[in-house]
């Protein structure tokens, strides 16, 4: 069985990111990236489902800029088979849906069978692109999964819903999931590990290569960020002491009536 694992990279959690001086993108100063946390819960289901399994490959996709390699080298590292980085080039305003295209005509090219992804990505938060990705195949498709068994060409896969409950699904591959970070404890990368991932299959193409026209992918592009700015600085709070009670709550109800408008 092929198995693709599609992989975007990320600032890490604890990065304080601002915006550049143009206000195009941020500036992750010196924490570099890292592979979106939800990632790497989908490729230890990978590479469970192939040890399970007893055979199969692991292919590793992102599409992004040339410094993507690092994090795909670093799944690569944890087990997986190969990787697959699509540049980015020209397409770096790409939203969702032009990402969801690329990555489902590369799945076709691949001939996948099972494809695994993060429930979202950390940074813009959206839930999108693997979704999107799904439906570009016309494959069914589980978000939010914390729980997978495969059957043959089966699969029966639980996830989280809204209040916390559990949803069971089953569906017949092939199949799009969407990883949650209850599914699995993502494995410690070894250094014999980093050192057979530089010998390991990493190719590089363009969106061209799987027959798309890069033209039509960026005139199609619906959605633009046009600049990134810090949230305004919280305004001092103002304390009440020294007065009778009731004094202070009147005035506090005409602040919150008067400033603050929320009453």
């Amino acid at each position: 069985m092929k198995i693709m694992v599609l992989l975007k990279q990320t600032p890490p959690t604890e990065a304080k990111l601002k915006p550049t001086a143009d206000g195009r993108s941020l500036d992750t100063g010196s924490a570099g990236f890292i592979i979106n946390p939800y990632d790497e819960f989908a490729i230890e289901e990978a590479l469970r489902i192939r040890e399970q399994l007893g055979a199969g490959e692991v292919v590793i996709a992102s599409f992004g800029p040339a410094d993507a390699r690092e994090r795909i080298l670093r799944a690569l590292a944890m087990g997986a088979d190969r990787g697959l980085l699509i540049s980015h080039d020209g397409l770096e305003d790409a939203d969702s849906l032009t990402v969801a295209k690329i990555l489902a005509a590369a799945i076709r090219t691949e001939a996948a069978e099972l494809v695994l992804c993060g429930k979202q990505a950390i940074d813009d938060d959206n839930m999108h692109t693997g979704v999107m990705t799904a439906e570009i195949l016309d494959w069914p498709h589980v978000n939010v999964v914390t729980k997978m068994e495969l059957d043959g060409t089966k699969v029966r896969a639980e996830r989280e819903t809204e209040g916390g409950r559990t949803e069971l699904c089953e569906v017949t591959l092939p199949a799009v999931f969407g990883a949650h970070k209850a599914l699995n404890t993502p494995r410690y990368v070894s250094v014999p590990g980093v050192m057979k991932a530089r010998k390991k299959p990493l190719e590089q193409k363009n969106p061209a290569d799987f027959g798309l026209d890069p033209a039509a992918l960026k005139s199609s592009i619906r959605v633009l960020t046009e600049a990134f700015e810090l949230p305004p600085e919280k305004p001092a709070g103002r304390i009440f002491r020294d007065e009778a009670v009731d004094v202070m709550v009147d005035q506090v109800v005409r602040l919150l009536r008067e400033e603050a408008k929320i009453l």
